[in-house]
């Protein structure tokens, strides 16, 4: 039986095509890097949002301020974790001993829980709280937990649960009634605001007012703006998604914006606003303050005091009205 006649040489194996070639040098020299960028952002999100500055201890006795005007307090967070912070008194104000602090307190016609953004420690952000001593308020800044000298990491879990921790300190433990008090958040510390907000609406002891500063609808929303070409709404842990919240939220409501703000743009701050009900559940309307040239730490103090003030003068008319028809 003869044999099949076998070919002299071998078939060539089929030539890729260009169009094969382009596809394999986008994937190893674009696909691979964008991957590569997308899994370190992923592990390192909170390294990327978190920046607390630390130290060993920060007493009231170790810094400048006036005898009598700061002083320290502390709570315990729900997993026993320490929260340290200042209580800074009204402008003017002093006191020499812890009663005669708790009796200025009880006579405050308004308290604020001050939340600041997502870099520093207390020293860093005692200027603010001066600024909001100035028009006559207490001041209570706590440091968040792996911040200054709190143990603890960083999350939008552990810092909404530290937030109600306290809120249940100033509200119970230091007697100040909720509708005296007033919670103020900067940048990230809005995030932490009006989640403390939309918590005590919901348990039916809403705040006296939320106040804002150049802060953003969610972080997802202000990733988005300064990463457009990341995935980001796949890989954040932490949202602090302010607009879902602010629609439960029936206090009074005041935010500040710079226009020139490079890190939360005012249309970031606008779709926040928006999101909150037209008025609170006592008849004030929400306000937006635009701050022409403003950038993101800068709205001038004296621009900052004068619409506070007639804020609080709107919050008291408000209250008188009601003591006069219950």
């Amino acid at each position: 039986m003869d044999k099949p006649i076998e070919p002299l040489t071998k078939p060539s194996r089929p030539r890729r095509s260009w169009r094969w070639r382009v596809l394999r040098a986008i994937g190893i020299y674009i696909g691979l890097p964008y991957v590569s960028l997308v899994i370190l952002m992923g592990l390192f999100q909170r390294r990327l949002i978190y920046h607390p500055t630390h130290y060993a201890r920060m007493l009231v006795a170790q810094s400048t301020f006036a005898p009598g005007t700061v002083f320290d307090v502390a709570t315990t967070a729900a997993d026993g974790v320490t929260l340290n912070g200042w209580h800074f008194l009204p402008t003017g104000s002093t006191a020499k001993t812890p009663a005669e602090v708790d009796r200025q307190l009880a006579a405050a016609p308004f308290v604020v829980l001050y939340f600041y953004g997502n870099a520093g420690s207390r020293p860093v952000n005692a200027a603010d709280c001066r600024d909001l001593a100035n028009v006559g308020a207490h001041v209570f800044l706590f440091d968040y937990r792996g911040y200054g000298d709190n143990a603890g990491s960083p999350s939008e879990k552990s810092f909404l649960a530290d937030a109600r921790a306290i809120w249940t300190y100033v509200t119970r433990e230091r007697k100040v009634p909720p509708e005296r008090v007033l919670i103020f958040g900067q940048s990230l510390g809005g995030g932490v605001a009006t989640g403390l907000a939309a918590y005590a609406c919901g348990e039916g002891t809403p705040p006296a007012g939320l106040i804002l500063e150049s802060t953003f609808s969610s972080i997802a929303d202000a990733a988005a703006w300064h990463y457009p070409f990341l995935p980001v709404s796949l890989l954040l842990l932490d949202r602090f998604p302010s607009a879902d919240r602010a629609k439960s939220i029936t206090c009074p409501i005041l935010l500040f914006h710079g226009t020139a703000d490079t890190i939360v743009p005012i249309e970031l701050g606008r779709r926040l606003f928006d999101a909150f009900p037209a008025s609170s559940a006592n008849g004030i309307p929400k306000q937006f303050v635009e701050v022409p040239g403003a950038g993101h730490n800068d709205v001038p103090a004296a621009k900052l005091q004068s619409a506070l003030k007639a804020f609080l003068t709107t919050l008291g008319t408000a209250k008188a009205d009601r003591s006069k028809h219950p």
